[in-house]
This record gives C-alpha cells, structure tokens and sequence, in this order.
C-alpha cells in the first residue's frame, strides 16, 4: 500500500513539471524571451545557488502602437529546480522542481518589435521571493510599465498631422 501510495505521488509530481513545462511551451516567443531574460538575470546573483524554471504567467498587459510596437509586462512564477544555477536542461524529469524553496515572483517589462526585445528603453526585471512581495513593490511594477509606455511617446494615429 505504501509502494503504491509512494507511485502515486511521484507520478503527479512528474505531470506537474510537466505541465509547467507544457505552460512556457504555449508561450509566445517574445514572452519566452522575457523569461529567458529574468532567469538569466536571476543566475547572475551570488546568492542565487539553483536553476529556475517557469512555473505560470500571474498576469499579462500588452499595448501595441500603429507602428507595431509593443510595450509587454509579463508577471510570473518561476520555481526552484534541483539543478545547480548555469544548467541549461529543461528536462522536468532530469532537473525537477524543488518543493522546499520559496516560488520566484518576477515581473518583467520591455518594449518589442516582432519577435525581438527592444534594447531602448531598458528591459525591466525584478524578482523577489514570493513570500517578501509588498504591495507597494507590485504597484511599484506596474507603474514601470506605464511610464515606460508613456515615456516612450507611443505615437497613435491621432497624433499625425497632414498638412
């Protein structure tokens, strides 16, 4: 009984991994690339000892201008692996979710044309653990976001002139 109860158990964990798997699969490249930017921005900390790996997008704000640019803010989840930070495997099953660490709480912000991360105005990334998140950091995010849209002049058609 124990044995199969022991079964049971891992086999969920195997499907969790790998629906957060399937999760940044279903993602639109521009958002894998953000991310892709926050993970490696994570691994370039000191104290940061494992690998992440996403978890879930918490919400995402997207506005495109006549020029087909757009301004992305992409909150999201990412997990602690047993892997060492640096691995490159993706495998849920060769490096699979850590369940003894705290989740990740990124929100990355960046301004794209097609499928590329504009250098100008910087991409933004911040994460901190989940359980130290204030309110005032997530409004603190999402004005971010705004300004950079704003700051930016995100021309629309009204603003064109003819003359």
């Amino acid at each position: 009984m124990a044995a199969g109860l022991l079964l049971l158990v891992c086999a969920v964990a195997v499907l969790y991994s790998t629906k957060a798997q399937d999760s940044y699969n279903g993602l639109p490249e521009i958002y894998k690339k953000g991310v892709d930017l926050a993970i490696k921005q994570l691994s370039s900390l000191d104290k940061v000892q494992n690998h992440y790996r996403f978890l879930r997008t918490v919400e995402k704000l997207e506005q495109e201008d006549v020029f087909h640019v757009k301004y992305l803010f992409h909150h999201v989840h990412l997990k602690p692996t047993k892997c060492p930070k640096g691995t490159t495997e993706t495998d849920p099953q060769r490096c699979p979710f850590r369940n003894d660490r705290p989740l990740m709480d990124c929100a990355i912000c960046f301004k794209a044309l097609g499928d590329q991360i504009k250098d100008e105005p910087n991409p933004y990334v911040h994460c901190i653990q989940k359980p130290r998140l204030t309110e005032v950091m997530k409004q603190a995010r999402l004005q971010h976001y705004r300004e950079m849209i704003y700051h930016t002049g995100s021309p629309t058609l009204l603003s064109r002139t003819s003359g």
